[in-house]
């Protein structure tokens, strides 16, 4: 292994050495331990996700890296950096799917660069110097260096939550699926509650040969029974006035908990007491992550119950209290809609102001406002809603014009959303021709109002999500900081198994797993990364961003 030592600048300022991964890793592991009061190293390599669990493995955390591949992403395609010469070069290396077997570097106070043999083998150099050239010669560079330093922290700590796991209960959730499924049986065999369902939705619908998991036949067997009905989904049926309706609700509620988190799920999914889910930062075109796998996205309130923390431990649950409104105001710097919630809820905050009745109705106006809605309620309040909070709105519609020319839009921190796809671009060029008719112009308006749609909300999305990144990236460096005096045994691997850690998100919400004695000092750090998350974003624009902090033993205490 080659480690090269480089300055901010990455020019170099002490010749390479060569490792054997033993060696690296007591060397990595004595850096770390050196600089942890102070400004730790920043590792530069391919790809986190490869790399850093090697590290992991052999209980060596890192406290700040570069992710290369990451950070290609956003450079290549922010407006910050299209004047770069990586984002005029050709598609190549950097623009594919990592390998498995990935390259490496490394950078610190003296930055490092580290490098490990692939097959075939690729130099990081080159592609590191371009980085930092287009960094430099961006039109902000501190939008956009902040926001590669976020999305590598956010890397980190997706692999440690997936190295650490989140404590799941494997006897409480069986007992869970007992309870809503009956008895365990074998794959592809149905459990005995969705049988006796099937059974009645069978005989409310007269057909004893109707599969329930079948939308063609189900759809058919509803028409078939007079109900007037288009499409089986829960929306529409919900419409519908007959006594098959609820059946058919409680069977599908408990055919996605058997598909998505039943006992095959758990089979595959709980290793050692724990759910190592596999997170994809910037997995999302607007920066927010995805998941493969596992549904770690989208754990359901039926599951819950089974993740709880170890004896002497519990969980630190927060989310952001209407994360994407106050993230509207800030981008806007909207201050009566900042004022509107200071120190309250938001939305009933907009209800005091006078601009609308109910939350219900603020909430409604306001997901219009974010997401494109036009009709209904939120059509009829959407212009209370403009006169109340003009420099929020305009933002938003600014953003669906841009959008609907065939336009970019670029977040908080720099990151761009990406172009319409040729068929798009065709759909509009044929609107305008000659020969257009008047399926064409309504296609090509449709289409447009489409991509508005999606570029309006792209910009508070993505600022979102960047705020979030800031918050568990400053919540990572505090919980490394924590002075842990009294370390409580757990069950978790290696260096997870005495020290608080992060073991969840999603989008708006974290979960850190912490002795008990340090419970309190956790909840306090959390709220305080949120306000550092917010000034990191928008300086001392007076926007609040609120949190609901719980501590339980049990996740599904926590709301």
């Amino acid at each position: 292994m080659v480690v090269a030592f480089v300055d901010d600048a990455g020019v170099t300022v002490e010749p390479q050495r060569t490792f054997t991964v033993h060696a690296f890793l007591a060397f990595v592991r004595a850096e770390e331990a050196a600089r942890r009061d102070q400004r730790a190293p920043r590792w530069v390599w391919e790809d986190t996700a490869s790399f850093y669990p090697l590290l992991l493995a052999a209980d060596v955390r890192v406290q700040r890296c570069h992710d290369l591949r990451l950070c290609h992403t956003i450079l290549r395609n922010s407006s910050l950096t299209q004047s770069s010469d990586l984002a005029a070069a050709a598609p190549g290396f950097w623009d594919a799917a990592p390998a498995l077997e990935p390259t490496i570097r490394h950078q610190g106070t003296a930055l490092f660069e580290l490098q490990v043999e692939a097959d075939p083998p690729v130099d990081t150099a080159p592609e590191f110097h371009r980085q930092l050239a287009a960094v430099a010669a961006s039109a902000e560079p501190r939008r956009i260096r902040l926001l590669l330093a976020a999305e590598s922290a956010g890397a980190l700590v997706a692999a440690e939550m997936r190295f650490a796991g989140l404590p799941w209960d494997i006897a409480r959730h069986e007992s869970l699926l007992t309870r809503e499924l009956g008895p365990r049986v074998p794959y592809g065999v149905r459990p005995e509650r969705l049988e006796e369902l099937a059974g009645t939705i069978r005989a409310l619908l007269g057909d004893r040969t109707l599969n329930p998991d079948s939308q063609q036949d189900l759809l058919k067997a509803l028409q078939n029974a007079g109900l007037p009905v288009t499409s089986t989904q829960q929306w529409h049926l919900k419409e519908v006035d007959h006594p098959v309706i609820e059946p058919l609700l409680h069977y599908r509620k408990l055919s996605r908990l058997l598909t998505a988190n039943g006992w095959s799920w758990l089979d595959a999914w709980i290793v050692d007491g724990r759910f190592h889910a596999e997170y994809l930062p910037g997995g999302v075109v607007t920066g927010r992550w995805a998941a493969r796998g596992g549904g770690a996205l989208q754990l359901p309130k039926q599951v819950r119950g089974a993740v709880i923390a170890d004896p002497g431990w519990t969980f630190v649950v927060a989310d952001a209290a209407q994360l994407e409104p106050r993230i509207l105001a800030a981008l806007s710097a909207d201050l009566a809609m900042a004022r509107a919630g200071h120190d309250t809820d938001l939305y009933a905050g907009i209800v005091a102001s006078g601009v609308v009745e109910t939350r219900a109705h603020a909430k409604v106006a306001m997901l219009g406002a974010m997401y494109g809605a036009t009709t209904g309620e939120s059509g009829r309040l959407l212009p209370r809603l403009a006169r109340a909070y003009p420099r929020a709105l305009a933002l938003t519609e600014a953003a669906a014009r841009t959008g609907e020319r065939g336009d970019i839009v670029t977040t908080r921190l720099g990151r761009s959303s990406p172009r319409p796809p040729d068929a798009w671009l065709a759909g509009q060029a044929q609107a305008y021709a000659a020969s257009a008719s008047g399926a064409d112009e309504r296609r090509a308006r449709s289409q447009a109002r489409d991509w508005g749609r999606f570029t309006r909300n792209f910009v508070v999305q993505g600022s979102a999500a960047e705020w979030a990144l800031c918050w568990m990236a400053e919540i990572r460096q505090q919980l490394w900081l924590l002075d842990n005096t009294a370390p409580a045994a757990g069950l978790g691997p290696g260096i997870f198994a005495s020290a608080p850690h992060l073991v969840f998100f999603l989008h708006d919400e974290i979960i850190v797993h912490t002795p008990i004695a340090l419970a309190e000092q956790v909840t306090t750090l959390v709220g305080r990364a949120a306000t550092s998350a917010g000034k990191l974003l928008f300086g001392d624009f007076p926007v609040d961003f609120p949190l609901t902090v719980a501590t339980v033993a049990n996740y599904a205490d926590a709301k």
